[in-house]
């Protein structure tokens, strides 16, 4: 099965699929690709996690 990376958006702590004492926070948490997750995703409650791009050296002359 899929994964997608997630955050839970400002504020909210959301209770992973089948897991109600179980919380995704503002940490990126990799979860199945599942129509729980994806609605919460279409609702905003979660957010997709952006990996940060690593830094760039600037080319010198």
């Amino acid at each position: 099965m899929d994964k997608i990376k997630v955050v839970a958006a400002d504020g909210l702590r959301v209770p992973k699929e089948g897991r109600a004492h179980d919380y995704i926070g503002q940490e990126p948490v990799s979860v199945p690709d599942t129509l729980y997750y994806r609605r919460l995703l279409a609702d905003g409650d979660l957010l997709a996690a952006v990996d940060p791009e690593p830094a760039t050296k600037k080319g010198s002359k």
